[in-house]
């Protein structure tokens, strides 16, 4: 309301000013233009030009918190990714060889792996981690096993050991004493050899061959790592080659440094390619794989949220040119293993207001974009993005934290995700007069003009077309008349089915629904039901259900509100 305030008091000025005029002999000013309600768009789409694969690097997700995962609402949301793209999707967790008896907290899981007897002798307990997995695969959903953290018995400095961190407090109160070395790297090795040896036993080799094994997150901050560089090498490198004598074809890798690394992730590069290997003594460290993070970075400023997509995206700049410099590591895939709008995703605050609308979505769908433009820049290897949110059980109704679902609702990003599961084949050309260009949203971000621009895949007889109108600043604007011109389409001629998905207030949007309901802090039994059926992919039923193809060419007017995304699909025989 307060965005209002200005422009109502400055038409009020202009009302009074003709009275003004008449006392003082003066000439009246022209009335004010009103505000246009949308400003047109063209975007030009040729299929006769592909660009390159459009892959599924959409489908990694991850928590903090292992355990949520096998409770009522998480066993939901991970069947609803999986459901996605069966056998595909992966999940990355924190805290799987954590000690303690499974009790999720913010930030904190456990799963009590491995506790020593009186007399130092290892005991592992698989029960917990296996629940955890077990939940996955039930669900169509592989893990991203994360080697970590560090087991209370084998600490070198273990008290304090589980944190005590809520919303609110320094971040850096999180590194307690699962964040230091193994006094013992030979047991360290040990439970990790054990611990795919089990998964080998369980799932079976053609299985877990298909998972990826990295080891930590984020060694260069100093919440999680609490030692120099080098005995990160050292502890990945044993790790490494633990998972490899359990399983020698194994997908291993690493680091998931926060950020893009700095000099951290250079000199991790050169020791893995030409280092002494701390556990083999061997030239280099096995990498089937390289992972960092990129996080955006949001602020709350003259009442209202701005998002920072320029620091995101920039992180992934940064991050590839590091990669692709090291000719032994540039074909390399890479794994961007955190990769959201900000940094805590279990935190609440004015700046993170904007997760539970179509900011996140709008956000999700432009910043995904632009990781593809970004690895085609580069010539590296992106295999994926991992979104670190998830869901926490049994806090109020959308209560502000990132995650993708909340009290079993689906919150608009995820269905940003349904859209992308819907594309595949081949990434072709496509312009748009609305884009902000890369190199101005990774020094500026998008603060001028909204970005309004596509994404478009043909596959077989199918062209998918995503469609955002995103802007940092959750201000609000007109919309965006959007005019769509195919060219070398594969039909000739005849028509085309046509359905659009849309996310908006209106589509797609349990928010938004559960706000028109009053925000009940307990929905019956109904309103539960509307609420779940809100949270699901919607289609926008007054969009012609055809477009017609001529010369393999045809035309489409699409009108987006901002902060909404489209997918369109056309389908042809």
């Amino acid at each position: 309301m307060k965005t209002l305030l200005l422009p109502r008091l400055l038409l009020g000025l202009f009302a009074a000013l003709p009275a003004l005029a008449e006392s003082t002999s003066a000439p009246a000013p022209a009335p004010a233009a009103p505000a246009p309600d949308s400003f047109p768009v063209a975007i030009q789409i040729d299929a006769a030009k592909p660009i390159g694969e459009m892959k599924p690097i959409w489908r990694f997700f991850g928590a903090d918190e292992p355990n949520y995962a096998t409770m009522k609402d998480g066993r939901k949301l991970i069947g609803e990714l999986g459901a996605m793209r069966p056998e595909q999707v992966y999940f990355r967790a924190h805290n799987l060889l954590s000690t303690g008896d499974g009790t999720p907290a913010l930030k904190w899981g456990s799963t009590n792996a491995y506790t020593e007897d009186a007399q130092g002798k290892p005991i592992y307990n698989w029960t917990i981690v296996d629940n955890i997995f077990d939940t996955y695969r039930a669900r169509g959903v592989r893990p991203y096993a994360q080697v970590g953290f560090m087991p209370e018995a084998l600490s070198v400095k273990p008290q304090p050991y589980q944190h005590e961190w809520r919303p609110g407090m320094k971040y850096d109160v999180i590194g307690t004493g699962w964040a230091y070395p193994p006094k013992d790297y030979a047991k360290w090795a040990e439970l990790v050899y054990q611990w795919v040896k089990h998964c080998v036993e369980r799932y079976g080799k053609a299985e877990v061959e298909q998972w990826y094994w990295e080891i930590w997150n984020e060694p260069n901050g100093a919440s999680y790592w609490h030692a120099t560089p080098e005995e990160f090498y050292k502890l990945h490198d044993y790790a490494i080659d633990a998972v490899r004598r359990a399983l020698p074809t194994a997908r291993v890798g690493g680091p998931d440094v926060a950020g893009s690394g700095g000099k951290f992730m250079e000199n991790f590069l050169i020791h893995c390619v030409s280092g002494t290997n701390y556990a083999t003594g061997a030239k280099g460290t096995p990498t089937d794989f390289l992972s960092f993070h990129a996080k955006g970075s949001p602020r709350f400023v003259d009442g209202h949220v701005r998002l920072g997509i320029s620091s995101q995206l920039g992180g992934i700049d940064k991050g590839f040119s590091m990669i692709a410099a090291v000719p032994e590591l540039k074909s390399k895939p890479i794994v961007i293993g955190e990769s959201d709008p900000d940094g805590c995703a279990a935190c609440q605050g004015p700046a993170l207001g904007y997760r539970n609308t179509t900011m996140y979505s709008s956000y999700t769908a432009a910043s995904f974009a632009r990781k593809y433009t970004l690895a085609d820049k580069h010539g590296v290897n992106l295999e994926g993005a991992l979104t670190w949110a998830f869901e926490f059980e049994d806090q109020p109704y959308f209560a502000g934290q990132r995650v993708l679902a909340s009290n079993g609702i689906d919150l608009p990003v995820l269905n940003v995700f349904r859209m992308f599961s819907r594309m595949g084949g081949q990434r072709v050309e496509t312009k748009s007069a609305g884009e902000t260009p890369l190199n101005v949203i990774i020094k500026d971000g998008v603060r001028g003009e909204p970005d309004v621009s596509a994404l478009t895949s043909l596959d077989g007889k199918k062209l998918s077309v995503l469609l955002w109108h995103y802007h940092d600043d959750d201000l609000p604007g007109p919309d965006a008349a959007v005019q769509f011109a195919f060219a070398h389409l594969p039909p000739a001629s005849g028509a085309a089915k046509l359905t659009h998905y849309r996310i908006d207030q209106t589509h797609s949007n349990a928010f938004a629904a559960w706000q028109r309901l009053g925000s009940p802090h307990e929905p019956t039994d109904a309103q539960y039901a509307q609420l779940l059926k809100a949270g699901q992919l919607d289609a926008v039923t007054e969009t012609p259900a055809s477009v017609q193809i001529a010369d393999h060419a045809a035309t489409l007017a699409v009108r987006l509100p901002r902060q909404a995304v489209s997918l369109l699909v056309l389908e042809w025989e």
